[in-house]
């Protein structure tokens, strides 16, 4: 099965939780869903090693603290993300860091569970029962 790790990195604005999330750029990916940034491990990284360092190619955003919440599998393919979260830097300003990506943003945590690939979105009910 292969295995990647990503981040689920959130902050409030307003009262209002927000998550960060990417969507996969390309012709093929317009209507796809969007995910945690994540990826692939390299050489002897850690789960955890891997997630920061993806988050950070693909959106800029260096995280701080993080714990684990899990992995997930996906249903139609032999694919297991792991997810670490955490509060997003106070000055977190996404962007798009990687021709893989063609938006990174904080999003609501209603929209996101709308916007989500629907194998992920068991990692913001996570999120939403740690941090309450």
């Amino acid at each position: 099965m292969k295995k990647t790790a990503g981040t689920l990195l959130y902050r409030t604005i307003d009262g209002a939780l927000q998550v960060l999330l990417v969507h996969a750029s390309g012709n093929y990916n317009k209507k796809a869903k969007w995910s945690i940034p994540k990826g692939l491990p390299e050489g002897d990284e850690s789960l955890e090693e891997a997630a920061r360092r993806e988050t950070v190619e693909e959106t800029g955003v260096k995280p701080g603290n993080l714990e684990p919440l899990g992995h997930v599998d996906y249903k139609k393919s032999k694919k297991r993300i792991h997810c670490f979260f955490g509060p997003a830097p106070a000055e977190a300003s996404p962007a798009c860091c990687s021709w893989e990506i063609d938006r990174a943003e904080f999003i609501s945590i209603e929209e996101a569970m709308d916007l989500i690939h629907p194998d992920q979105a068991e990692f913001i009910t996570r999120l939403l029962d740690a941090i309450n």
